[in-house]
């Protein structure tokens, strides 16, 4: 089965691909993953996701400060981050949002950056890159208060009803490995009730892998298993789908296909 692949969030990053990122990366192609975004975390990571999209073309980047940073970021660095957003490899900005899994006691501050960056994406036309964790209700809350910005809800885990939300105000929804797990009920159903047109698929790399490589470091060749589980789900074939989602990710974040 020939697919073409584009993998919309993948941490690479990440110190665990540090042994063997530029092999890794390399590879891709071959394997029918023919686009990446990475997205940014913080500065730093912001600024290593632009140097590996200009080491392979087929690689963009997003630069974005993650909820879970907030309290380690220094003064400067949402200035930084929106001097990012000028560069033509910087796609959208992300992952940003809200985690209060982890970091209920710094929900002000979380909610404070969160408006910073979607200011950001107003005034420079980009896309997010939302990541919203036990937060739905104020993540909603400051995305109604930004009209004009759209995005995408990544690592989506929300409801049906949560999803029609963001569908009715032009946003994109993406799912990972999690459609594979045996108890992901919940994100089988939210898949059927999201039209083509508006779904992408994503590792989250390297988290997220999905059966039968589950509990493994993940990468984008593990893509394929996402789409096979979405042809199940929506009764295509798996080549419908990875064109479809390949299609979708090159309109939303403005590449070639």
């Amino acid at each position: 089965m020939s697919l073409q692949i584009f993998d919309t969030h993948a941490h690479y990053t990440d110190e665990v691909f540090e042994g063997d990122r530029d092999e890794l990366l390399s590879s891709l192609p071959a394997f029918g993953v023919k686009r990446v975004v990475i997205p940014g975390c913080d500065v730093k990571t912001s600024r290593e996701a632009i140097a590996l999209s200009r080491r392979y073309p087929w690689i963009f980047a997003a630069a974005g400060i993650h909820p879970e940073e907030v309290l380690r970021m220094r003064g400067g660095d949402p200035e930084r981050i929106r001097d990012m957003l000028a560069d033509s490899r910087v796609v959208a900005v992300g992952e940003i949002g809200l985690d209060y899994h982890y970091g209920k006691e710094s929900a002000e501050e979380q909610k404070a950056l969160f408006r910073t960056q979607l200011k950001m994406a107003e005034e420079t036309g980009k896309k997010v890159i939302v990541h919203s964790r036990d937060a739905w209700e104020d993540t909603v809350g400051i995305v109604s208060e930004f009209p004009a910005v759209t995005g995408v809800f990544h690592c989506f885990g929300g409801s049906a009803d949560g999803a029609a939300w963001l569908l009715r105000r032009g946003w994109m929804i993406s799912f990972t490995g999690v459609l594979t797990f045996r108890n992901a009920r919940r994100p089988l159903e939210v898949v059927k009730t999201i039209p083509l047109d508006r779904l992408m698929v994503e590792t989250d790399a390297p988290y997220m892998a999905p059966e039968p490589n589950r509990g493994k470091r993940n990468d984008s060749r593990n893509l394929v298993y996402v789409i096979e589980k979405i042809a199940e789900i929506k009764g295509e074939s798996p080549e419908k789908i990875a064109e479809d989602t390949y299609l979708n990710a090159c309109r939303f974040y403005g590449v070639e296909p």
